[in-house]
């Protein structure tokens, strides 16, 4: 939208052209005068241009509002955007050389182009393409496969569905409906019908889903897609999270959390549990420390960006940086040179006066006397505001104390935090199956930490009444870290409540003044070395140190993440891994990156590890569901780039592509179904502790859950078995697939050859898609065998020995 008003002469008229839509504005150099005269940058005598070449919207610095409003009163083409910068306020003006020319000449700062000419030509040539796409598209035959189809139960009963449908003819122009019966036996359509939305991530069209579960009011056992270029596919509709867990014994105690609590507080509970059961756990000191919650102190001076600078204590804000103090003094005398003094903790700038007694120095000026003092140089630093130039005759200034800007309790330490795991396990020699839950990589994720504290107490309080938890305790070595980013967390408890990084200030002098302190630090979960943003992928930034995303400046730079890489060295034995975050009810799995140009994922799982890790999500989350029945929704279980985004450099990547550990990602905090409204309602990182405690609670049965898969594949010695079966015969060629007893990995040959480990595997059909199929030409005989995750072979057979107890099977081609 443009703003325009009346205005007494209109001498030239542009045209601005944007995708979808022919804007129009007036946008004149200037109109003419009450006098007559043409204000500079008019053409002569106002005459009027009939071709607008050169037309773009640019960026106008203006130092405040009434200079707008004399901008648009002079005809110029304003758009309806401010924003205020430094130096006033920017504004959007659709202009071409000569009106910015006459803009300049006025006092105002043009900047860059927001649109320009050759921004419209490719939108006009990108929409010519998608349209010729489409229609190529839409000519071929539309083919749809159904991905998924589930109903489930969330709190309070309420039923809903759940639909997961690919096309082949995936363009904008080709809705796709959903119909559904309600129950056996009634007629199609009888449920309700709904429109599905298409899923694009990273530019590429992945699947139609629905944008939330849709309510039901009963069962449906099947439902029908169309689309609206001729596809149609009927499906059965199966029930997600059906599956009820053994019940624990009577005597099973939880809820063992009743406020928020900061990482202190946390350890603190974990080393009396170690004190408490000392046959059972053991503490393990992480080797790298923190950096602590701490930081130097400092004080800004001045208004004006060009007048401003801002000093730094060298030591800690709690070390003395925080008894600091500065003054900038107008000494009140002519030609007075500009000096700095120092007496004790109190540093002293006598600002420098002219002739007549005005006051000369600049922020440059006394930024460098401060730096170039031995005495001052020697306790703190100082740096213009954001690299600015400090041309800004400065201001005289009180004595102002330096300070950290911390406000945690002493019982806070500031020294570097030692990070420690409660190790859990009646034989923690290493000879069991290890698994590592974690929580709080992101320190405002505040309900995480109790989802491990809770775990740690159900195992322990229940260890001798409950024999489900005690098969746990005894026959899995189990590593529990409350809070992996300890000094973010407190911060964020004590001073910024959106706090995601750790503390680590990896900013330069242009970023770090007091202002910008709650955006310092390195998001841990970026921080890993497989799939990091150092190595092209998407989702981290490792140039700007202020991004919510920031990577550090290098893999694995910050000692929390170094920490989680030790223990997994440390302890080989650890097979499963859960990353506990917060909000939004995820239930996730690698690969967690990509590469944005051409969607390039990391090595996605092999298709028996991606089925054990559905099978295991059933089980997981009908455990979380056991507490108050939220049920995390299908859409959002799969690997991190099906359902989320790209996470470049993320902990689970780190530890299954380099150490083989099956990591899950938890997101606690669901969202709500608000049957009032007839909407999911999000919860937020921080939400009411009421609300925190239920989600503890629930996600704390999820991580038992873990535990108990993590026991089966303990236990788990019996093979699977597999079958080969033909799924499409035609005249010269045939295709089969295998199905198998369990999650398990095929391997095969078609040449005659011994299948081994080297062997081709059996491929997912695609995304989300389940097994693939094989196609051959020829009378094939087709030799495989299967292993399952915990590395169990079909009939023994020995894929490194010399034995023949394969499968074969020959397959005809008509």
């Amino acid at each position: 939208m443009s703003r325009r008003r009346p205005v007494p002469r209109r001498p030239r008229l542009v045209a601005l052209l944007t995708t979808g839509a022919l804007v129009i504005g007036l946008a004149p150099a200037f109109a003419a005068s009450s006098a007559g005269a043409e204000p500079p940058g008019s053409p002569p005598g106002g005459s009027v241009s009939s071709s607008p070449p050169g037309v773009s919207l640019v960026k106008v610095v203006v130092p405040d509002r009434a200079a707008v409003d004399r901008l648009t009163s002079l005809g110029f083409d304003v758009a309806e955007y401010t924003r205020p910068v430094d130096g006033g306020v920017e504004i959007h003006v659709v202009a071409d050389a000569a009106d910015t020319t006459a803009i300049t000449a006025m006092g105002y700062r043009v900047g860059d182009a927001v649109t320009s000419p050759s921004d419209v030509a490719r939108n006009r040539a990108e929409r010519s393409a998608t349209i010729a796409a489409d229609a190529s598209a839409l000519a071929a035959a539309d083919s749809l496969t159904v991905l998924r189809a589930e109903w489930f139960t969330s709190t309070d009963d309420q039923r809903f569905l759940s639909v997961e449908v690919k096309t082949d003819a995936p363009v904008a122009t080709n809705i796709l409906t959903v119909q559904w019966d309600s129950g056996p036996g009634t007629a199609m359509g009888s449920g309700g019908s709904a429109t599905m939305s298409r899923f694009v991530d990273a530019g590429q069209y992945m699947y139609h889903r629905f944008n939330a579960p849709v309510p039901v009011t009963s069962a449906p056992s099947k439902v029908t897609i169309t689309s609206t270029v001729g596809g149609s596919v009927t499906t059965d509709v199966s029930e997600w999270l059906g599956t009820p867990r053994k019940a624990p014994s009577p005597h099973y105690v939880s809820d063992f959390v009743d406020h928020y609590m900061d990482p202190t507080e946390i350890y603190g509970r974990f080393a009396s549990l170690a004190k408490e059961f000392p046959s059972l756990t053991q503490l393990v000191d992480l080797p790298n420390k923190t950096n602590g919650y701490r930081r130097a102190a400092q004080a800004t001076f001045g208004t004006a960006a060009a007048s401003t600078l801002y000093v730094t204590s060298k030591a800690w804000g709690h070390e003395g940086g925080n008894d600091l103090s500065v003054a900038l003094v107008n000494p009140g005398t002519p030609s007075s040179a500009l000096s700095v003094a120092v007496a004790g903790s109190a540093i002293t700038v006598t600002l420098a006066t002219s002739s007549s007694g005005a006051v000369t120095s600049t922020a440059a000026q006394v930024v460098a006397a401060l730096n170039a003092s031995p005495a001052s140089s020697a306790v703190l630093s100082a740096s213009t505001y954001r690299g600015n130039a400090g041309a800004g005759i400065v201001a005289a200034a009180a004595s102002t104390r330096l300070s950290d800007n911390l406000n945690a309790p002493a019982s806070v330490s500031r020294e570097p935090f030692q990070v420690q795991a409660l190790r859990i396990g009646k034989a923690r020699d290493g000879s069991r199956t290890g698994v590592f839950l974690y929580c709080q990589e992101h320190a405002r994720e505040w309900v995480t930490p109790l989802v491990c504290v809770e775990t740690a107490e159900r195992l322990l309080r229940n260890y001798q009444k409950d024999p489900t938890t005690r098969k746990l305790v005894d026959k899995l070595d189990i590593f529990i870290v409350p809070s992996i980013n300890p000094d973010g967390a407190h911060y964020s408890f004590y001073d910024f409540a959106s706090q995601r990084k750790n503390m680590t200030n990896h900013c330069g002098p242009n970023d770090s003044d007091p202002a910008r302190r709650t955006s310092w630090g390195v998001d841990i979960n970026r921080n890993f070395s497989v799939g990091s943003v150092f190595d092209g992928f998407t989702g981290a930034s490792a140039t700007n140190c202020l991004s919510g995303t920031f990577a550090g400046p290098a893999e694995l730079s910050e000692p929390e993440a170094r920490n989680e890489v030790w223990l997994v060295k440390q302890f080989p034995n650890i097979k499963f891994a859960m990353n506990t975050h917060s909000y939004g009810g995820y239930f996730m799995w690698p690969p967690g990156a990509y590469k944005a140009a051409g969607r390039e994922l990391l090595p996605p799982v092999e298709l028996g590890t991606e089925e054990f890790f559905w099978a295991a999500s059933d089980h997981i989350l009908s455990a979380v569901k056991e507490w108050r029945g939220t049920a995390i929704w299908p859409g959002q279980t799969g690997p991190v780039t099906d359902v989320l985004y790209s996470a470049a450099g993320n902990s689970a990547d780190e530890l299954w592509y380099n150490h083989g550990i099956i990591g899950w990602d938890f997101e606690v905090g669901a969202d709500i179904w608000n049957p009032t409204a007839k909407r999911f309602e999000a919860v937020g990182f921080q939400p009411p502790f009421a609300e925190g405690h239920e989600e503890a609670m629930e996600f704390a049965g999820g991580q038992i859950g873990i535990l108990e898969v993590a026991l089966a594949h303990e236990t788990d010695s019996k093979p699977p078995s597999s079958t080969l079966s033909v799924e499409k015969q035609q005249p010269g060629s045939t295709s089969f697939t295998f199905a198998t007893s369990e999650p398990a990995t095929v391997y095969y040959t078609l040449d005659g050859s011994r299948p081994t480990l080297a062997s081709p595997k059996l491929a997912p059909a695609g995304l989300r898609e389940g097994a693939g199929s094989v196609t051959v030409t020829d009378r094939t005989e087709v030799r495989w065998f299967s292993v399952d995750i915990a590395g169990n072979t079909e009939s023994r057979y020995r894929p490194d020995g010399n034995g023949q107890n394969y499968r074969r099977q020959v397959v005809t081609v008509q």
